[in-house]
């Protein structure tokens, strides 16, 4: 016998409750995930609309105490069922529970009341209103009088507007009573954009290069069934005028179209450069709105009242009813990877909903990630590329200093000495900088300099960062504590901090060059809503001189006043504990670079190192997309990590270290067990790379194999050794491919 598991309510703050129908005979082969069912419901078995999340052959109570499905809704696909599809895809793939596959499909949880205006609107004929006006002339009605002027004057009133006139609860009955007056409620959107700040943009015409890149999109598309186009172009090669072209193209065909940004922080830009070419068919979601605002974005698209999308990884499940295009622009961002279960990938799951869908897939970036660039040269996508840069314009000119010459040479402050002759020169010029550091705060770490002691978080595996007012934080839990005066561990005086934060440099900055203008960019300056617009207008409107920031000022971002970029430390993400060290170092490099020199004015671009010989900085200064691939690639196939090969992580953790251990250390032999005969490579368990946080303790095992569908079924296995094993109760175990 098979069953089906239904939520009845799609409201999505029910999805935690679902309920276990039979599925007769003749239905068994055609019902599928996704589907509308009738189902009889509750006591009096009314009969209700129900979606089918889940098939088993697993019986959840008595089987004879369980109803039978009545019939498939046929004609009746809504966007929902198709989204319940892609999470059952979801949960397979990737490994979760159904309902946290839910939660990330159908995201607007809570309830939210929708927002309505109410008027206060003329009932009567205006003769008659002018009638009863002289009638109360000279009596003491005075609130009715201004209320009744106000009204002949304007026809109808905001309801707080007729409160002013002195509008009380027994004024509002009269005239409802006597029928002078009615009150209309009118629900209204709550914006998501700031239409007043946005202008429209005249469509210019594409370069050559545009136009040919436009038609190798064209032709994929017209075939059968369209492989995802990955669009390799250089820095500011003008990337965004292909997809609002495309875009244009599918909006012409009465479709929709996603638009998937990397960062919040790109957010204000790319909806600026969208709304003027599309205007109100243009709407935005991301985190910084408010639930309300949300919801109503969410709205607009199920009723088809926006077209084009703009957000985060979350805007992939944005519910159009004809989608045709999903866009991912920046494709490479370690931000499109989910870091909660399911702990999906933006890329992978937009294939499989345009598969779904029947859309099409278009991916950009200057330095594409090398699982969409390995996929483009084996034919699973097609390639389209832009070599030159929009309108001719020179790459920035790329120098790399060497940090330890400058210490030679006696130079301990932040900024080489060829840096601060070039910011020298910028500001004599009247031209803008920018100056990256991916650290935020305002020093890296506190030690002790006598014993090498390091001021850790008490429940996390991570050193404490100094603030300003000698605050150490926590930058996973938010723990903090004033900075010691002396080595808690050896009473040495000599404490302090590796200075390489956003705040030192802003300091710095400040004390070389007097009087100029610094913005900062980073987590602490941007929590609040509308700053991340609030910094990046001020400094594309030239009200700073200089932009210091982490990574989020070098994606995407387009300020044709800045004509140099400085790397202040390239070395800081080179050394992380992470097999795509090397790749990340040279992507952020690469943004970096390509950010000056955008305008008019040719660009140039400082990376300081202490590895200046290091291949991912090297390719990163010349720009050689191709040059890095060929040897970051030798050394995956080398060492047998993706896209060489598929690896899946297996997260544990739990409160109880020594338990966490022994059932990491189960999971390994079962998983070898399992795997015999197959060249199956495991490392681990060991402590994850950050090995508790929150007095959580983490542990992680890695399966290595040629090909990731084996690996998903080893993962199927896991699973179920883990439901059956009462063990793994205290354990939370996640799965993560690649």
């Amino acid at each position: 016998m098979i069953y089906a598991d239904i939520i009845v309510d799609i409201s999505h703050e029910k999805l935690d409750r679902s309920f276990q129908y039979a599925v007769p005979e003749k239905l068994a082969k055609q019902l599928h995930v996704g589907m509308v069912v009738s189902i009889p419901f509750g006591k009096g078995n009314h009969v209700r609309k129900g979606y089918v999340i889940a098939l088993t052959d697993k019986a959840t109570f008595e089987p004879s105490r369980i109803k039978e499905i009545e019939g498939i809704c046929a004609g009746e696909e809504t966007t929902e069922s198709r989204l319940i599809a892609l999470a059952a895809w979801m949960r397979e793939v990737y490994g979760s529970t159904m309902i946290q596959a839910l939660k990330t499909v159908l995201p607007i949880r809570e309830k939210v009341k929708e927002k309505e205006i109410r008027r206060v609107c003329l009932a009567m004929e205006e003769e008659q209103a002018k009638a009863l006006l002289k009638e109360w002339e000279g009596s003491r009605y005075k609130a009715r009088i201004r209320l009744l002027k106000g009204l002949l004057a304007e026809k109808s009133l905001e309801y707080k507007e007729a409160v002013q006139l002195g509008m009380s609860a027994a004024v509002k009955d009269y005239f409802l009573e006597q029928g002078i007056a009615r009150i209309k409620s009118d629900l209204v959107y709550r914006s998501a954009v700031h239409a007043d700040e946005m202008t429209r943009q005249p469509s210019l015409p594409l370069t050559p290069e545009q136009q040919q890149a436009v038609e190798i999109i064209e032709k994929e598309w017209s075939r059968e069934f369209p492989r995802p186009v990955l669009l390799h172009g250089v820095t500011g090669s003008g990337k965004t005028r292909v997809y609002m072209e495309m875009i244009e193209r599918v909006l012409k065909a009465g479709q929709q179209a996603i638009v998937l940004i990397p960062e919040i922080a790109l957010t204000y830009q790319t909806v600026q450069r969208f709304y003027g070419r599309f205007g109100d068919k243009v709407s935005v979601i991301n985190s910084r709105l408010s639930a309300g605002e949300r919801y109503d974005q969410m709205r607009r698209a199920r009723n088809g009242e926006v077209q084009v999308m703009v957000g985060p990884r979350s805007a992939l499940f944005t519910p159009f009813s004809n989608l045709g295009l999903i866009v991912i622009d920046e494709e490479h961002e370690s931000t499109y990877k989910s870091e909660t279960s399911p702990r999906y990938h933006a890329r992978e799951t937009a294939v499989e909903r345009a598969r779904m869908e029947g859309a099409r897939v278009l991916l950009g970036s200057a330095t594409p990630s090398l699982e969409a660039y390995c996929r483009a040269q084996n034919g699973a996508y097609a390639l389209a590329e832009l070599k030159g840069r929009y309108g001719e314009r020179a790459l920035p000119e790329v120098s790399v200093v060497d940090l330890r010459e400058e210490l030679k040479a006696g130079n301990r402050s932040i900024l080489s000495r060829s840096l601060k002759e070039a910011i020298e020169e910028r500001l004599s010029r009247g031209e803008q900088t920018m100056l990256f550091l991916n650290r935020r705060g305002y020093a890296g770490f506190v030690s002790c300099r006598s014993c090498g002691h390091v001021m850790k978080c008490p429940h996390c595996d991570v050193s404490l960062s100094e603030h300003r007012g000698g605050r150490l934080i926590c930058h996973y839990c938010g723990y903090q504590e004033p900075k010691p005066k002396s080595c808690p561990a050896c009473g040495s005086p000599y404490i302090g901090g590796f200075q390489a934060g956003t705040q030192q440099i802003e300091q710095v900055l400040l004390r070389e060059f007097p009087g100029v203008r610094v913005l900062r960019m980073d987590y602490d300056t941007t929590r609040n809503k509308g700053s991340y617009e609030k910094i990046l207008a001020a400094f594309g409107a030239h009200e700073a001189d200089i932009l210091v920031g982490t990574q989020m000022i070098v994606k995407g971002h387009d300020f044709p006043k800045v004509t140099l970029v400085g790397v202040l430390a390239a070395d800081l993400s080179l050394n992380g504990s992470d097999y795509r060290s090397a790749e990340r170092t040279f992507q952020l490099l690469t943004q970096a670079v390509g950010r000056a020199g955008r305008g008019t004015r040719s660009g140039q671009a400082i990376i300081q190192t202490y590895h200046p010989e290091h291949y991912s900085i090297a390719a990163a200064a010349s720009q050689d997309y191709k040059a890095f691939y060929q040897e970051e690639m030798g050394y995956r196939e080398l060492l047998s990590y993706p896209p060489a090969a598929g690896m899946l992580a297996v997260l544990g953790s739990c409160g109880e270290e020594e338990l966490l251990r022994r059932a990491m250390h189960y999971l390994k032999l079962f998983a070898e067990k399992i795997s015999r005969g197959k060249p199956l490579t495991i490392i681990g368990p060991a402590p994850a790379a950050v090995g508790k946080v929150r007095d959580i303790y983490r542990q992680v095992l890695y399966l290595k194999y040629e090909n990731t569908e084996t690996l998903i079924q080893i993962k199927d296995k896991l699973e179920q050794y883990i439901e059956v094993n009462s063990g793994f109760r205290k354990i939370q175990i996640q799965f993560d491919f690649n």
